[in-house]
C-alpha cells in the first residue's frame, strides 16, 4: 500500500510518552483521514474522563453536516496498553462489541496538539486543545503528520465552531 492513500506501508510507532494528564478534557479534531464513521462529520470532539490506573472513558461527538448540525455521539470506555508509555490504547464501543486501537504518534511538549493512529498506519488524526489552531502551530502539526509519513493531500479538515 503506497503512502497515496494516506496509509504507511508499517505503522509508525508513538515517539515519546505520553502524561495521564494528556487523556483528560476535550480535543477538537483539526483534521483526520477521511472514514466511514465520520462521513460528513463536522465539529468533531473527544472527552476524555475519569482516567485510573490507565483507565478512562471517551464521548466523541460528530455533528453532521456543519458544526452546528445534529450530534451523534459515541462512547467508549479505554485502557492504556502495558509497555507503552501510555503512548497506546485500546478503546472499547457498543458494550465491547467492537474494539480498536490507536496510538498517540507525536504531541506537542505543553500537549496543545495530538497526533493520534491506528497501528496499521491507516488512519490518522491532528486534534487540538483549541479548536483552532494559529497558523504557525497548525503549520508545523501538518509537518509533523507529513514526517510521519502521512500524504496531507488525503486529511480532511473539518469545520469547528471558533468557542
Amino acid at each position: 500500500m503506497s503512502l497515496s492513500t494516506a496509509a504507511c506501508a508499517g505503522a509508525p510507532q508513538p515517539v515519546k510518552a505520553v502524561a495521564p494528564t494528556l487523556f483528560s478534557g476535550r480535543w477538537y479534531e483539526i483534521a483526520r483521514t477521511p472514514n466511514r464513521m465520520q462521513q460528513n462529520c463536522q465539529g468533531s470532539t473527544s472527552e476524555f474522563s475519569g482516567w485510573s490506573n490507565g483507565d478512562f472513558h471517551v464521548v466523541q461527538v460528530c455533528h453532521e453536516g456543519t458544526p452546528q448540525g445534529p450530534a451523534k455521539t459515541y462512547s467508549a470506555k479505554a485502557r492504556i496498553l502495558p509497555a507503552s508509555g501510555n503512548a497506546k490504547m485500546k478503546m472499547m464501543f457498543f458494550g465491547g462489541l467492537v474494539s480498536q486501537e490507536y496510538w498517540i504518534l507525536d504531541h506537542a511538549d505543553d500537549n496543545a496538539w495530538a497526533i493520534m493512529g491506528t497501528p496499521g498506519g491507516k488512519y490518522v488524526w491532528l486534534m487540538s486543545r483549541r479548536p483552532v489552531l494559529d497558523p504557525a502551530t497548525r503549520t508545523a502539526a501538518l509537518q509533523r503528520v507529513h514526517a510521519l509519513g502521512y500524504d496531507l493531500s488525503h486529511l480532511a479538515f473539518p469545520q469547528q465552531l471558533s468557542r
